[in-house]
């Protein structure tokens, strides 16, 4: 059979008034029928048992992923420290209030201002 008739069937099945039953049956009688030789089954399942080369896919794919958060990692830390020295410039200290951005407010005026007492 030609490829262009077998697309045709197969084209023709997809449609909404087609019978899958006899679609199937139709591609079946136009394709034949066709055998495998003998240990094909075993060939088939020796080469999916050897898949080795999975496990180092696996481990490069974890080798990159940690090189890529190291990279990430670093440049933030490299931006927390960049950070924490323009506190100290601007404020003078590195003291608590200053990681909230209190400036020279005093801590009893905080409490008062959260709770309302």
């Amino acid at each position: 059979m030609k490829t262009s008739d077998l697309k045709k069937l197969m084209l023709d099945s997809l449609g909404n008034d087609a019978d899958p039953q006899t679609a199937s049956s139709r591609i079946e009688e136009a394709c034949g029928d066709y055998d495998f030789r003998t240990g094909f089954d075993e060939r088939v399942m020796k080469r999916l048992e050897g898949g080795g080369e999975a496990v180092l896919r696996e481990f490069d794919f974890v080798r990159s992923m940690n090189t890529v958060f190291y990279r990430i990692a670093l440049t933030g830390i490299a931006a927390i420290v960049l950070l924490l020295v323009s506190m100290a410039l601007s404020e003078g200290s590195l003291s608590f209030n200053t990681f909230l951005g209190l400036g020279e407010s005093y801590d009893e005026s905080m409490v008062y201002m959260l709770t309302g007492n």
